[in-house]
């Protein structure tokens, strides 16, 4: 990993010091079933079992540099599944940081809560749920990022759990998704970036089993 990771630094992919710090503490391959963590180094999704992925690292590097995830924020982590990317949140918040984990999959879900624990990490909260409803209770949020698709556009109530001056970041569409970055600018005003060339599951808006 550690190869292909200076390849995301010196591509411009990877460039804010706290996150390069943060892929370098938290190993893909601790996410992984056992069977596929020789593959962790590879820049593309790997299977974790129940027919979900791990996302390729370079995405998961845009993601996080569009989402500017900082020191105190509570953030809001949808399909968190082998909760990579929710260890990295935990480790870019901080202590004083929350990170609300949520993923439709039980058994998915305490994967990535054994996972993420391995790690002595005790500012995530893991939840089993239907993400396309964000979470209420622990709103509003700082930040909010979506590692599945919004068919159909931003979800309304995602942008009423963001705190004025929050960020979204979601990948929005059908087949071949934008990833849309939402800035709350005011109770009801948004600033809009939009960035082509992605491909994710659908947010299924029903927990599994159900």
């Amino acid at each position: 990993m550690d190869e292909f990771m200076q390849n995301l630094i010196d591509e411009g992919h990877l460039k804010t010091e706290s996150i390069i710090q943060a892929f370098r503490k938290i190993h893909r391959e601790d996410f992984l079933p056992a069977e596929m963590r020789s593959q962790a180094g590879e820049d593309h999704p790997l299977p974790i079992g129940l027919g979900q992925t791990i996302s390729q690292p370079l995405t998961v590097a845009f993601m996080l540099e569009l989402l500017q995830p900082k020191m105190g924020e509570m953030i809001l982590d949808l399909g968190s599944g082998s909760g990579w990317q929710t260890a990295l949140l935990c480790e870019l918040v901080g202590r004083e940081g929350h990170i609300v984990a949520i993923e439709r999959i039980p058994p998915l879900s305490e994967f990535g809560k054994k996972n993420v624990s391995a790690y002595g990490y005790k500012n995530a909260v893991f939840i089993t749920g239907d993400g396309t409803r964000g979470y209420k209770p622990m709103a509003p949020y700082d930040k909010i990022i979506v590692a599945a698709a919004a068919e159909i556009g931003v979800p309304d109530i995602l942008l009423q759990q963001l705190k004025v001056n929050g960020r979204l970041v979601i990948p929005v569409g059908k087949y071949e998704q934008d990833m849309v970055v939402m800035d709350k600018v005011g109770l009801n005003e948004f600033h809009e970036a939009r960035y082509p060339g992605f491909q994710f599951v659908p947010l299924v808006p029903k927990v599994w089993g159900e």
